[in-house]
């Protein structure tokens, strides 16, 4: 394993690789929404790094007070064509799951909605008291996405899921961890360290055997996120058309309380 390399970067994705460890950082502060063009480099980045002997672990950071706020609702793709920008987005997500190297999420601020979808496709997430996961959807009015009905369950238990996708409220750090949805807790300010401390953990044990042991137990998982992802995009988009998603997201715009109609 070689000591250091540096695979290239991009405006708003860096990436380093010491020790066995890819710290692959999001820039797009202080939201760090996801899109497209910004979840295709992390794919291929993530690619990349598989093939990389010096890259055993990737630590998936981003830089800023959030580790990802979601898709940007408001940004032109989505206002011209929501659904398309969703299936161009999904597209990717489904592809981070035929990645073979384990990810570990540090994640910081806030995870919310598509945030948390990114967050859930790593194998761990390392959190801080301060932290929020947030499955917001039903608050905008639609279902939600990015294979969080497959994931979301598989970490906190069906029960815990349905509270959070129902009830779209605030999840801590510290429960977080309690219900599995975080693995580590970090002491302020130590988020990172916290992250590389498990990362290097990975890395220290045989990688032929960690990929072996990883692909056993993640067996089948891309495939249940891709029927996921039909449905909920299809989902999606029988909700988008409804008044009670207008008034979701323009609430939310305005940062105020929605009034839904149920219609």
């Amino acid at each position: 394993m070689s000591p250091q390399t540096n695979p290239p970067t991009g405006p708003d994705l860096s990436v380093t690789v010491a020790e066995g460890v890819a710290l692959l950082e999001m820039r797009r502060p202080p939201a760090n929404h996801i899109d497209e063009v910004l979840l295709r480099r992390i794919v291929e980045t993530a690619f990349t790094l598989d093939d990389d002997p010096a890259c055993r672990v990737i630590v998936l950071a981003s830089e800023g007070k959030h580790f990802c706020a979601g898709a940007d609702l408001g940004h032109a793709d989505f206002v011209r064509d929501r659904a398309a920008a969703a299936q161009a987005l999904y597209a990717y997500a489904a592809k981070l799951f035929d990645t073979r190297t384990p990810i570990v999420a540090a994640v910081q601020g806030s995870a919310v909605g598509g945030g948390l979808g990114l967050a859930c496709a790593a194998d761990f997430r390392v959190a801080e008291a301060s932290t929020r996961f947030v499955a917001n959807f039903a608050r905008l009015g639609f279902h939600q996405g990015f294979g969080l009905s497959v994931t979301l369950p598989s970490l906190v238990g069906g029960q815990f899921a349905a509270d959070m996708l129902l009830t779209a409220r605030r999840v801590g750090g510290e429960e977080a961890v309690r219900k599995g949805l975080a693995d580590r807790l970090a002491e302020p300010g130590r988020l990172r360290e916290t992250a590389r401390d498990l990362a290097l953990q990975i890395a220290a044990s045989a990688p032929l055997a960690v990929r072996s042991i990883r692909a056993t137990l993640r067996a089948g998982l891309a495939d249940r996120i891709r029927q996921a992802l039909d449905h909920e995009l299809a989902e999606q988009r029988a909700l988008w058309a409804t008044g009670d998603s207008a008034e979701g997201i323009e609430a939310t715009r305005q940062r105020r309380a929605p009034v839904f109609r149920g219609e």
